[in-house]
């Protein structure tokens, strides 16, 4: 399976609800998954989303 990744950082101000919050939006509505969170000491948030790459659809195909 292929992946593509988008990498996200969230800032020291930020709390957890808040950035669970946005990232259950991301997965909901645009269909990233959670592949890994970094917490560092100064309190930000390093995150990496996945989702799996789709084929390109042939006209007249559907899934």
């Amino acid at each position: 399976m292929d992946y593509e990744y988008a990498p996200l950082r969230l800032p020291s101000n930020v709390d957890r609800l808040t950035a669970t919050a946005q990232l259950a939006i991301q997965a909901e509505f645009s269909g990233w998954e959670l592949a890994r969170v970094q917490l560092f000491r100064d309190g930000t948030r390093k995150v990496m989303l996945r989702r799996r790459v789709q084929p390109n659809p042939q006209p007249g195909l559907s899934y």
